[in-house]
């Protein structure tokens, strides 16, 4: 009789031989359990759908390439260990394939590949060549010069169209064995944004407002006391919009009360500059909101995607520390509030961290890469940065600052908006709930 493998054995099996095995990951004290938010009834079919995603999910983000190689203590080979890269479904030489060996009566070695085939020239007098143009090449020569002449002429050609992948490449001489990445890789076509010397050809501001159009009005009014030319786009759910007019201002209405990241979404999608600044429509501008000192330090290190002032004398900011976690409980996430990690280079003043605060210059292709979920309505900041956590370099730098407008009871929609403004226990488990679904979270603490 049969005895029933158990899920997560079964997963394991399933695993690619060059993947380390998931190890269970710590939930720091004070952290929520996400399947603790679950109604016991929904768990089990809610976590074989999240098991179902991940794999898919794994399947578009591992490669053979995560496979841990070890260059040999001593050996007569010599090939490329890093950097060999072709495109898909062409030949490209191999760089750097050589023997090096004592004297013998003969030399044979062999080349072998799973997604692609192998060639050279015909071989010169003296040499035997099996294999070529299949997924195993054969080379054997009384001549150790000639042999290397012919290695030196070895080419890949891939087989599988992919835009991102790898191949591993077996090369063989006697007892000695040698294993190196070949990355297939469909290259970039640039996407450049041409700026000119003016900060408006620069950056576009951006914020999202609803109900507040009497706080809205004042934060416009102080962007043109500083800058009179830049672009401002609004997002605007609010249920009886009005209209705002103006130079340089760009006022899309959407639906009613669609939330916070849908509009965030639907202003960045319409950023046609290199870098964007995200205010709140609460937020005004002073003599210390100095954007070109933001799009210096972009520009001087361009490795950045964002950067974060402080508001009000509020320089927020925050780690993140991620654990992957097993396959079926999902990964440890902690936010740990005033958490960074070192200065940026030339910039002593500015940190490096996961999230800042809410005023921030980003780069806007990059932003639109990661987005923002439109699922997140009222309770919404630090989840942009953990969908976006391994793709966006972050900083922080306190010497750039924006206002805060004081609250003085002139919006007619005030008692309205707070209805909305507040998150209720439902908005935060649902929170929960994505966290454990999307993001693969076994736990979630902030600190």
């Amino acid at each position: 009789m049969e005895v029933p493998v158990p899920t997560t054995q079964k997963m394991r099996s399933q695993l690619p031989s060059y993947l380390p095995l998931p190890s269970p990951c710590t939930c720091p004290a004070g952290s929520v359990l996400l399947k603790d938010q679950i109604p016991e009834e929904q768990y089990e079919e809610l976590a074989q759908r999240r098991a179902k995603e991940f794999q898919q999910y794994k399947a578009r983000t591992t490669s053979v390439l995560s496979k841990l190689l070890f260059a040999a203590p001593n050996s007569p080979l010599q090939y490329p260990i890093q950097g060999f890269t072709v495109q898909p479904l062409t030949t490209t030489h191999i760089p750097g394939l050589a023997l090096y060996a004592e004297r013998r009566s003969s030399y044979k070695v062999s080349l072998n590949v799973s997604k692609g085939i192998l060639s050279t020239e015909i071989p010169a007098e003296g040499v035997t060549v099996q294999g070529d143009g299949q997924t195993s090449l054969i080379m054997e020569s009384s001549s150790l010069l000639t042999l290397n002449d012919l290695l030196a002429k070895v080419s890949y050609t891939s087989t599988v169209y992919h835009i991102h992948t790898g191949d591993l490449a077996s090369f063989k001489f006697e007892n000695h064995e040698a294993v190196f990445p070949i990355t297939i890789k469909q290259p970039h076509v640039p996407v450049l944004y041409d700026m000119g010397k003016d900060i408006s050809s620069h950056v576009t501001i951006i914020t999202k407002t609803f109900l507040r159009y009497t706080e809205l009005k004042v934060l416009l009014n102080s962007i043109r006391q500083f800058y009179s030319n830049i672009e401002v786009i609004i997002a605007d759910d609010s249920f009886e919009p009005e209209h705002i007019t103006g130079e340089h201002i760009r006022h899309y209405i959407m639906p009613p009360a669609q939330g916070w990241f849908a509009g965030r979404n639907l202003a960045v999608s319409q950023v046609t500059t290199k870098y964007f600044l995200w205010v709140d429509d609460d937020f005004v501008f002073t003599e210390n909101t100095k954007i070109e000192k933001m799009v210096e330090v972009m520009e001087a290190v361009p490795e950045l995607d964002v950067v974060g002032g402080s508001v009000q004398g509020n320089q927020f900011y925050f780690s993140i520390l991620y654990e992957q976690g097993e396959e079926m409980e999902g990964g440890c996430l902690y936010r740990k509030s005033k958490g960074k990690f070192h200065s940026l280079p030339g910039y002593p003043e500015c940190y490096l961290a996961s999230g800042v605060v809410n005023f921030f210059l980003a780069r806007t292709d990059a932003v639109q890469r990661v987005g923002f979920d439109p699922k997140l309505q009222r309770v919404a900041h630090s989840e942009f940065f953990m969908d976006g956590l391994g793709s966006l370099m972050v900083a922080t730098c306190g010497q750039v600052s924006i206002g805060h407008q004081p609250k003085t009871g002139k919006n007619p929609d005030a008692a309205r908006y707070a209805k909305f403004r507040a998150s209720s226990r439902s908005d935060n488990t649902f929170k929960l709930l994505l966290h454990f679904f999307k993001n693969h979270l076994k736990c979630i603490r902030y600190g």
